[in-house]
């Protein structure tokens, strides 16, 4: 069976080689074998030791894991440290705690920090510095108040408070700041700073308390994984120590021990400022946190100092592994022409800064990571190897959820709760280039602050993932964005103004181009291009039994058909959204998301380990064009093209069958995630452009149209169609969903979560997923982890919203909570409105999807 790109790499050694299995499942015996050059001069290995948990890093990550380890009882911890604890990038953090981020997700992670912060004091005697200031997040303009504004929705969401505010109240609140060119300010009362070396004796000591050890000047050399699997890491004394986890914490130095071990750790070191002024007479204290965001830059308060600092564009990166890398408590050389503009803003904030000098210029090393979000959780190549770095300069602020979290995670063998767009899954092996991490260091660390635009898209790093229409629809005008790596053709320009991105909070500029593509696939017949979906072939005699205890609905299907279905953790939550196909007894074939793609191969390879079944599984994604062919048209064009039938007696709803386009076999899934007439077609990379020619040319007669991404988004949306990681996660369950009906309450086979799922068909679910109708015909625009409120009262928050272009309406969907026992219709009643920015907008519940609803266009 053929491999992709991103199969794991396990490695052993054997004498004077070192030798690189790649298996198509890190748990099945197939595999390649592939030679390369042993390291020189290996040191000789002592006696092991042996642990349950092995921590690397002694910085305020690797410490707040250790800690939270010990408080969950966990007492066989070993914290390995390469020189002292603190001495690598957690000594010179600027000690900001910022509650409120610009995510659901972060800021559960940050504000914790709120609450553990001071109970350490009170648990261990020793001060942390832990102080609250108060900080403003500064608007330049109405763009970033409207953004604000969704920042202190967020806010409202997870019960921090905050409060938007006028340029003339924040001058009256704070007469340092210069006011005159803002356009508002965010107040968080509960921003605040600590003392990073402080907060991280506190952690030792708990967690020494506990039962964890610590040991200083203990340099990891190598980690040891035999078939998949975490065994042991090797200290640069020779020294090895057996674990049955290990947990990486390294910070700037976790990219190489991932590396070695074959868990590619996206990230990338960079040179990362700030200054300290003099003592500064008469200055507020505390001082609260600015972050003037359109500046880049932040200020706060250090003991009658200010702290000033920015995130750089174009950012100098760092080699942790050169001639400085192993240095404790390093300071790099100062760069006052980097760190100019940050100066220069923070004196036109605060001029008093102009009347005094500059105590001391910090320059250190800071991970950043391609999108400026951290890496939490197991590795999707290696088991048991848990990953907690790439903290984006947010280490000390974040290290309370962090810690809990990944403890928690490896405790229990999956993630506490939803923590997917932070998950280390996320990412592949292209993503941990180091031409592609440094590339994207031009953008990433200024992004930190940077504007979070509706569909906004990078401008370096592209092209990780192309399929092979990608030059053809280029030529017919597509622009592109990126999912899951892959370039996408998210619309077709047919006019200068709609060519590229246009970012606004208002009207999209590519909301033409999507209304005429929609109109296509509802009149006459267009072309998709889906080759991004996941796609794993499953395959060998226990296949059947495998995906039946880990999907939860029935798998067991005639050959030829297809099942849509979820995959489930012990808590009934979904962990993967897909569809699955049968093309023979034993081989079966898994669609999922674009997005999700390493995320549900690294689901699919740990059941098959802990259930132990004898199958293979291999990520095909890369081997195949996918083509949707989509609108009433479709069934004429395929039949002109292929002597095939494409009738419903002969190809039905559903089914899977293989068909002959130009000479070229060619699998046909009668499919639509529009809600219409459709195919998809999964066609060998190298026979992709015989069939689409013979597509397009046939196409000519019948007005065939490419159609973008976001069309088919606003279709799907209009079916009520469910996608992951807004509609579904791992905290909803399909009750919770409204999909009751992919779950088989009655097969043999008991699924992963089954005695949940039926647990909370008893007793009822305690919030409904609603689709709604947006009553305003301005179309405001509506993402997601938006406040619904119903008579007035916060009882939810949006999924994902969406321009309707066939219905002329914006719709939304949402989770609304309700008492258990309550149905939708109970939930039905009562007067609905939407919180966007600053302004509420009346909702009207649909009771049926908003196109078609009976589905007969798609099944005609």
């Amino acid at each position: 069976m053929p491999l992709s790109n991103d199969n794991s790499i396990i490695r052993f050694t054997n004498g004077s080689n070192i030798f690189v299995l790649i298996l198509i499942v890190n748990y099945v015996p197939a595999c390649r074998i592939y030679p390369c050059v042993l390291k020189q001069n290996p040191v000789q290995m002592t006696s092991p030791e042996s642990r349950d948990y092995v921590i690397i890093g002694g910085g305020v990550i690797g410490l707040s894991v250790a800690y939270h380890l010990g408080k969950l009882g966990v007492t066989d911890v070993l914290l390995l440290e390469r020189n002292q604890i603190t001495s690598g990038t957690s000594w010179h953090a600027a000690g900001i705690v910022g509650p409120l981020r610009a995510s659901v997700n972060a800021t559960h992670i940050a504000n914790y920090a709120t609450e553990l912060f001071p109970r350490l004091e009170a648990e261990t005697g020793l001060f942390t510095g832990y102080k609250k200031t108060g900080g403003y997040w500064l608007a330049q303009t109405k763009d970033r108040l409207h953004e604000l504004h969704r920042i202190a929705a967020i806010g409202e969401l997870t019960g921090i408070e905050a409060e938007v505010i006028s340029p003339s109240r924040l001058a009256s609140r704070e007469p340092d700041i210069v006011t005159d060119d803002l356009a508002g300010a965010l107040f968080v009362p509960t921003d605040a700073q600590a003392n990073p070396v402080d907060l991280c004796m506190a952690y030792a000591k708990s967690a020494r308390a506990n039962g964890v050890e610590i040991r200083e000047n203990a340099e990891v050399d190598d980690v040891v994984v035999e078939r998949g699997v975490v065994h042991s890491v090797r200290l640069i004394d020779g020294t090895t120590i057996r674990c049955k986890k290990l947990l990486l914490c390294a910070g700037a130095w976790s990219q190489h021990i991932g590396a070695i071990a074959g868990a590619p750790v996206p990230l990338q070191p960079v040179e990362h400022m700030y200054v300290v002024t003099e003592p500064m007479p008469g200055i507020k204290s505390p001082f609260p946190v600015i972050r003037d965001l359109d500046a880049g830059t932040y200020i706060k308060g250090d003991a009658g100092k200010l702290v000033i600092g920015g995130f750089e564009p174009d950012a100098k990166t760092w080699d942790a592994r050169g001639l400085t890398g192993n240095h404790e408590f390093l300071e790099l050389p100062e760069d006052w022409e980097q760190f100019e503009p940050f100066l220069n803003a923070a004196l036109a904030r605060v001029p008093a800064v102009a009347e005094i000098g500059i105590q001391h210029f910090m320059n250190g090393p800071e991970s950043f990571t391609p999108d400026s979000r951290q890496l939490l959780g197991e590795s999707p190549f290696v088991k048991n190897f848990f990953v907690a770095a790439g903290m984006n300069s947010t280490g000390m602020m974040s290290s309370a959820g962090v810690g809990k979290v990944i403890a928690e995670w490896a405790m229990r063998g999956e993630a506490p709760r939803d923590l997917w767009d932070i998950d280390i899954s996320r990412f592949g092996l292209k993503h941990a280039e180091p031409d592609y991490l440094k590339t994207r260091m031009r953008e990433s660390v200024a992004d930190v602050f940077g504007m979070h635009w509706p569909n906004k898209q990078s401008k370096v790093g592209r092209d990780i993932y192309q399929s092979a229409l990608h030059a053809s629809l280029a030529s017919d005008g597509a622009v592109f964005g990126v999912t899951g790596g892959w370039e996408r053709p998210f619309w077709f320009a047919r006019s200068e103004h709609e060519k590229s991105f246009t970012y606004s909070y208002g009207p999209q500029n590519w909301w033409s181009a999507a209304q005429r593509e929609c109109e296509v696939i509802r009149d006459g017949v267009a072309l998709l291009e889906l080759s991004p979906f996941g796609k794993f072939d499953v395959v060998g005699k226990q296949s059947l039994t495998f995906l039946q205890h880990v999907c939860a609905n029935d798998v067991d299907i005639p050959t030829g058909r297809t099942v849509y279905g979820q995959f489930l953790n012990a808590r009934g939550g979904i962990e993967a959204d897909v569809t699955i196909a049968r093309f023979s007894e034993h081989h079966f074939r898994i669609t999922s998301g674009a997005a999700t793609r390493f995320r549900d191969w690294f689901w699919l390879k740990r059941c098959a380990f802990n259930l132990n079944h004898d199958i293979d599984i291999a990520d095909v994604t890369e081997l195949e064009t996918v083509i949707g062919i989509v609108g009433p048209y479709s069934r004429t064009l395929l039949q002109d093209v292929s002597q095939h039938s494409f009738s419903n007696e002969d190809f039905a709803f559903g089914s899977t069958q293989l068909i002959n386009i130009a000479g070229t076999s060619v699998r046909a899934t009668r499919l639509s995630f529009s809600g219409e007439l459709g195919w998809e077609l999964s066609i060998d990379v190298g026979e992709t452009q015989g069939v689409y020619s013979a597509l397009t040319q046939a196409g000519a007669h019948f007005d065939l149209k490419p159609a973008g991404h976001l069309a088919l988004l606003s279709c799907s949306s209009e079916k009520g169609f469910r996608h992951w990681g807004h509609e579904l996660g791992p905290d909803v369950t399909p009750l919770e969903a409204g999909l009751g009906f992919a779950v088989s309450w009655d097969k043999a086979e008991n699924f992963i979560g089954k005695d949940a799922l039926l647990k909370q068909r008893e007793q009822g679910v305690a919030a409904h997923l609603l689709q709604f109708e947006l009553a305003d015909s301005t179309h405001p625009i509506i993402l997601h982890d938006e406040p619904i409120y119903r008579d007035g009262a916060l009882v939810g928050q949006t999924t994902s919203g969406a321009r309707g272009f066939r219905v002329g309406k914006t719709i939304c969907m949402g989770f609304v909570r309700c008492s258990r026992g309550d149905s939708k219709l109970d939930l039905s009643s009562g007067q609905y409105h939407v919180k966007l920015a600053d302004q509420l907008y009346e909702l009207s519940v649909l009771e049926n999807a908003a196109y078609d609803p009976a589905g007969r266009r798609m099944r005609g």
